[in-house]
């Protein structure tokens, strides 16, 4: 007899819960590049004219950060700055990089920070001291909305989350230091939306239901104010332990290691909007694959807000990381459909915890237990879902939910 849904639940939630960054380092963050913006906006900076905004992207903007493996790895802190005023008429992308770079250093060198500035192939790093355990990479770009929305609809692309694209720097490109219109593009703010929009209703249902608990306790708020790390989707939990679960299955490969990226993209066309982590967390498994394209020759899976970008480019380079992937999410069914259908918390935890790692799920249990075995945190009450049977289900071509 397999353990019960509410029993699968409760564990999965204990996992997500000794996964999750504390809220204080959203704000951390937060703090961070709305400190270097300030910088950027200074009366003696060099940039200030060209309207720079510093905004987050990466795990931080879709809230499926996760805590690192051990204390001797750092929160990566992603983040954009975009000079508004400037096009990729007035400079190549080599002079945007050194512009922004010399007021990166300023910066560093008045806030007193030890650790050197660094440059990345796409971004600038700062390190902060050790004690804050993170460090955050800057990218700069340029606006590039009405181009990318022209590219996608003359493509007949999907265009809707076209506006908010930028052009970024890129050293290892052979345009770096040519002034022209060719510049790698991104769009972390559109992706940010499509991923949101993925989970839009019952991100929406958590929100009022934690604006109203906060209510009850005195505290004014509102769901427009909320900042979204407040709250947290199944389908954001399902992200976060299929990244964990992935860390660890290749520890002693990363070199084959999928990219935060694909899994993201591939959990958000599968997820079917359940309201439990295991109920996403199943369907993910079950239909995510279902969502890599082969066009006879490469695999594809396109970036959601640009078509004309395939996350699996590295794939078609080197075959093995396809084959790592696949690997993966067979593994990755395997442990999870072993802890649905086990009948006890020691037999769920022996089925993940070589792979999620056994101290975290030890830390899980023991939270388990000391709660009385009670559900930690349940934002709703929500349907029982059916214990999962992963199937061989064929990898067909289809068109990916979000899509026109």
């Amino acid at each position: 007899m397999a353990g019960t849904d509410d029993q699968v639940e409760k564990f999965l939630q204990a996992l997500v819960e000794e996964l999750a960054i504390p809220v204080s380092r959203y704000e951390q963050a937060e703090t961070s590049y709305t400190s270097l913006g300030d910088w950027f906006h200074r009366p003696e900076s060099t940039v200030r004219n060209f309207d720079p905004a510093v905004y987050v992207q990466g795990s931080f903007r879709l809230g499926t950060a996760i805590r690192p493996v051990n204390d001797a790895e750092e929160y990566d802190v992603d983040s954009v700055c975009e000079l508004k005023q400037l096009t990729k008429n007035d400079l190549t992308q080599f002079d945007l990089k050194q512009l922004l770079g010399h007021e990166i250093k300023a910066y560093h060198d008045a806030k007193g920070m030890t650790k050197p500035v660094r440059e990345g192939r796409r971004c600038w790093i700062l390190s902060y001291a050790d004690g804050a355990q993170f460090h955050m990479d800057i990218v700069p770009s340029l606006p590039n909305g009405s181009e990318q929305r022209l590219l996608l609809e003359r493509a007949q692309f999907d265009a809707r989350w076209a506006d908010t694209a930028i052009a970024i720097t890129d050293r290892d490109v052979p345009t770096y230091r040519v002034r022209t219109a060719d510049w790698p593009r991104s769009n972390p703010k559109g992706y940010g939306e499509w991923f949101r929009s993925r989970m839009g209703s019952v991100l929406a249902r958590r929100k009022q239901i934690l604006v109203e608990s906060l209510k009850r306790q005195g505290i004014t708020a509102s769901v427009e104010k909320l900042p979204d790390y407040r709250v947290r989707t199944p389908l954001q939990a399902a992200v976060m332990l299929l990244k964990r679960h992935r860390d660890n299955t290749f520890i002693g490969e990363p070199d084959l290691k999928p990219i935060s990226v694909i899994i993201t993209t591939l959990a958000g066309h599968a997820y079917g909007e359940q309201d439990t982590i295991s109920g996403a967390l199943f369907s993910i498994l079950e239909g995510m694959d279902r969502y890599i394209r082969h066009d006879g020759t490469k695999y594809i899976i396109a970036n959601p807000t640009d078509p004309f970008e395939n996350f699996a480019d590295r794939w078609e380079k080197d075959p093995r990381k396809a084959k790592a992937f696949f690997r993966w999410l067979e593994q990755a069914r395997q442990d999870f459909g072993r802890a649905a259908h086990a009948t006890t918390l020691k037999r769920m935890n022996e089925a993940v915890s070589a792979r999620m790692g056994t101290a975290l799920t030890d830390r899980a249990v023991t939270k388990i237990n000391g709660n009385g075995g009670g559900l930690l945190r349940t934002p709703s009450a929500a349907p029982a879902v059916a214990i999962p049977t992963f199937g061989n289900a064929p990898r067909v071509p289809t068109t990916p939910k979000g899509f026109a």
